[in-house]
Formats: structure tokens, sequence, C-alpha cells
């Protein structure tokens, strides 16, 4: 046997292995009741908590229905997906990053709900970024948990002592990551790792300065390659940045290693508990036009699920605003409904209140079927450039030449 039919018979027997584990459709009886399987990557106690109470309290208006929960690692969530729609046993109900939506919706592993939508009537109440992300070709395939999106973490005290207020543009972001630079500190700080972490912090930038994937070889790409590239170069931003994660970032951020850094609402519970410096959150910079982007996860229903009417009710039972908003304040989410972003959890916590305030800027992911190979190609520019290993105009061409045929490639297939 050579060697690519010994990896097929091994990646044959995992799939094999995989499907015949894998936490199905419901479909048989439990006692009598019909049997909806769920999935998310939830671990946190408050939030499985307020998981449990939504499915008890389902199950209690609806004493036929079982519903049976299963945590799923984030890091293997996509691969069981796959797995179970080949299999025709993925869950009824499920919960997936926003920026794999329109991947699984293409490839037919999600249900095509869009008239069960329009008959819920609520679609108008959501937030255009975090609803693009569960669209494809005009078509809906789930509806919004709730997101996150970045914004700019500043040391209090070393802005003090430098006499700096918070940077509202890229100029005073680099005069201020100049100034801060000194006793061990680095000015400056994000996530420049070869992960979506990476692709999802270079993001923003590129937007600020007027460009956008569809447009990658725009010239406001370079401009925001270059001012990385620069602060790095400069010393202003740890060479480092390349193999540090968002995490990583914040635990320099919280010893007091860095000034600023760009980060996610998800590291407020983190620095409330354990940063050694004082902190507070502003708007991220603004180029030609103020953009952050979307994190989050969205609701799906599984292609091979034989439960869909029922699994698109538990959905909507989810999403009623009070119960969304206990689930959301568990797990530092924000709303993706509108007229939840107004309630004074968000708006009176100074912190919450910078990134509730940014939704309305904030632009999902949503790039089609091929953004796993597109967001690859911003990793690798970004490792490239930063490294010194291209210049930024060299990374950038490389990348955009990857992504343009990735874009021609989603056309062709439409």
């Amino acid at each position: 046997m050579n060697n690519k039919m010994k990896a097929l018979s091994i990646l044959l027997a995992v799939f094999l292995l995989l499907t015949a584990c894998s936490s199905g459709s419901g479909s048989a009886d439990s006692g009598g009741k019909k049997v909806i399987t769920w999935w998310d990557t939830m671990t946190t106690d408050g939030s499985v908590n307020a998981i449990n109470k939504i499915i008890a309290e389902y199950e209690a208006e609806h004493p036929d229905v079982d519903i049976k929960r299963t945590y799923v690692a984030y890091s293997d969530i996509k691969t069981k997906l796959l797995l179970g729609s080949i299999g025709n046993s993925g869950p009824d109900i499920l919960w997936i990053d926003s920026a794999d939506h329109q991947t699984f919706s293409a490839a037919g592993v999600l249900a095509d709900i869009t008239e069960e939508v329009e008959a819920w009537g609520e679609a108008d109440r959501y937030i255009e970024g975090p609803w693009s992300s569960t669209m494809y070709n005009g078509r809906n395939y789930g509806v919004p948990v709730g997101s996150n999106n970045l914004a700019l973490y500043y040391n209090t005290d070393l802005f003090e002592e430098a006499g700096l207020a918070p940077p509202t543009n890229w100029e005073e972001l680099q005069e201020a990551a100049a100034k801060l630079t000194k006793n061990n500190v680095f000015g400056f700080a994000v996530s420049a790792v070869k992960t979506e972490e990476g692709t999802f912090q270079f993001l923003p930038f590129m937007l600020q300065a007027g460009a956008d994937i569809p447009e990658f070889d725009a010239p406001g790409t370079l401009k925001a390659l270059t001012m990385m590239t620069d602060m790095v170069d400069q010393g202003y931003m740890s060479r480092d940045v390349v193999t540090q994660k968002q995490a990583d970032t914040a635990t320099q951020f919280a010893a007091g290693k860095v000034a600023m850094m760009v980060n996610g609402t998800w590291q407020i519970p983190f620095l409330e508990a354990n940063s050694e410096v004082n902190w507070d959150v502003a708007e991220l910079p603004a180029d030609e036009q103020s953009a952050t982007v979307l994190g989050g996860e969205n609701w799906a229903i599984s292609e091979a699920s034989k439960n869909k009417e029922t699994a698109f009710d538990v959905i909507q039972f989810a999403n009623e605003p009070e119960r969304l908003k206990e689930l959301l304040q568990t797990n530092g989410r924000l709303p993706s409904r509108g007229d939840l972003l107004e309630d004074p959890f968000w708006q009176d916590d100074e912190h919450m209140k910078v990134f509730a305030d940014s939704m309305l800027d904030s632009t999902a992911r949503a790039y089609g079927p091929n953004y796993a190979s597109i967001s690859e190609a911003i990793q690798t520019m970004l490792q490239e450039s930063l490294t010194g290993a291209k210049s930024p105009e060299a990374a950038q061409e490389t990348a955009s030449n990857t992504i343009q045929e990735l874009l021609k490639e989603q056309q062709e297939n439409e």
C-alpha cells in the first residue's frame, strides 16, 4: 500500500469512528418524547447554567420534548459537524462561530430557514452586521446568538504619567505608542498569530483605512499593514506578536508590560480579576473611518435534522428578549438584537458600553464559503511582513493574488 492509500485508509477509519460516536439528530423517543439534540461550546458555569435553564423552561412548557445538550470543544465542532453531515447525523440545534456560518451554509450542512424566519417576524430587530453572517446567496441559515467586537484597552496610569489622552486616530496611536515604549514596556500590542485571531485583529485596521477583502489590493490594505510593520520595526510593538494569541496579549497587558492592546469584550472579566494595573477601554482609533470587526456565535439547524420545526421553535424561545439577555450577561457577549443594546446592563457599565456603542460600526466576517482560505492568506501576509521575511508591499501582493483567485472561485460557484 503506497503512502497516499495508507493516508486515505487512516482518514476513513477516523471518519467512521467519529461518525459512529457523534451525537446525531434527534429522532428516537425518550420515554415517548421527541428528542432534540443541541451542541454548543460554552464551558463557564454561568453560561452552562443559563443554557440549562433555557432547556428546562422549554421542556416544562413542552413536556413532549426532551432536549439533549452536548458540549463540543470549539476546536472540534467544525470537524464533528462536517463528519456528522456526511453521516446524516448532525445535531438538531447548534451554535456555530459567525465567521464559519457561510462556509457551512454553502456546503449544505445547515438548514435553510428563510421561510421560518420570515414567519417569525423578528429579523428586523437584529443589527445588520451580525445578521449578515447568517445569510448566504440571499437565503437565511441561522439567527445570531450574541456578538463581541474589538476595542482599545489602555493603561490609565501610564497615560496619565505621559500626559496622554486615549488616541482617536492612527497618528495619535503611533505617537502614544512611541511615548509609552520605555522601561521594558511596549507601547502597543495586537495579536498577529497565524490563526483566525490574527485576521480578526488585522481586519479593523484595513477597514478603517478604506479597504476590504473584496478589494484586497486597495491602498488601505497596504497602509494598515505598513502601520503595523512600522510599529514592530520601531520597537513600539514586540515582534513576538506573531506568536501571541489574544489571551497572551491580555496577560502581558495585565502584568503592565504593554501600554495599549487591541482585544475584545471577553477580556473584561479576566482583567477585573487579574490585572495588576489600572485600565480603561476606548473605541479603536479611526483612520478614514471608524470600524471594528464582529465575533460571536449564531444559532443554526443541521440539514440532517428530522425535527426542524421543533428546533426552530426552541431557537425562537431562547431568543425572547429577557431570556436571551440573561444568557448573554453570563458570557461577556453583546446583544445582536438592537432592542437590547440600550439595556442598562450594557450601557451603565463604562467598559461594556464602549463595545456596545461600537456594534453599529461592526463588520461581520461574512465573505463567503472560501473565507477560511482567505483568512489564511491574510495570516501569512501578517507573518511575512511583521517578521521582515517580506516587505509589506510584497506580502500584500502575494496575499492579494491568492485572495482574488478565491473570490473568483466563489463567484463562479454561486
